[in-house]
């Protein structure tokens, strides 16, 4: 089972138990992490496709660390001006393991599970 969802302007293919850099999100460590913005599911070969979200879905994780990306550097030049600047640049992420998909189907289960105990 995988979902693709949508944070941070980005789209990121998800499974359970992956770890997955996204950029930095305002949440601790050790905390819990919703994305509700699920675009597609996929489960035993059924695809749920959404617009532009699937509804009742949502992908849970846990805030692994922040931290900083590999260092870039920005060079800026114009030619025959005598105009160079040179500028670094690092991306603060996030690092989330996925923890668990909850679709509609599995919610349904849950309650059929508590009414039969």
């Amino acid at each position: 089972m995988y979902a693709i969802i949508e944070s941070c302007g980005k789209q990121y293919k998800v499974a359970q138990g992956d770890v997955v850099f996204f950029e930095k999100l305002d949440a601790e460590e050790g905390k819990k992490v919703t994305f509700d913005k699920v675009i597609l599911v996929s489960e035993e070969g059924k695809v749920q496709v959404g617009t532009p979200y699937v509804k009742g879905v949502k992908v849970e994780g846990k805030v692994v660390s922040h931290g900083k990306g590999k260092k870039i550097i920005v060079f800026k030049m114009k030619a025959k001006k005598n105009y160079r600047r040179t500028q670094g640049h690092r991306q603060p992420y996030t690092k989330v393991e996925i923890t668990e998909i909850k679709t509609a189907a599995k919610k349904a289960e849950k309650v059929a599970e508590k009414a039969e105990a």
